[in-house]
């Protein structure tokens, strides 16, 4: 478990990158969804088209930031233990 941990966190600041884009188009997809609800509802189908996606990105790319902080809380409390023998 440790190393699906070590690789979906190697790098944070790739994982924040791919985290906001996909925010971004799950913002833009759920706008597009809104807009139709109001207006034409052909708006619906881009909408969902990048809202998908945009949920995949940011749930992948929460997951290294996730896997990045566990993985210095793992590391942290190692040390201290080491510390104390």
């Amino acid at each position: 478990m440790k190393a699906v941990f070590e690789k979906l966190g190697q790098n944070p600041k790739q994982s924040l990158k791919l985290f906001l884009r996909g925010f971004g188009l799950f913002i833009v997809g759920a706008l597009a969804i809104i807009l139709g609800y109001f207006t034409d509802p052909l708006w619906q189908i881009p909408g969902l088209l990048l809202l998908v996606p945009g949920i995949l990105m940011a749930a992948i790319g929460y997951l290294g930031i996730f896997s990045n902080r566990l993985l210095n809380i793992f590391n942290r409390t190692r040390v201290r233990k080491d510390l104390f023998k």
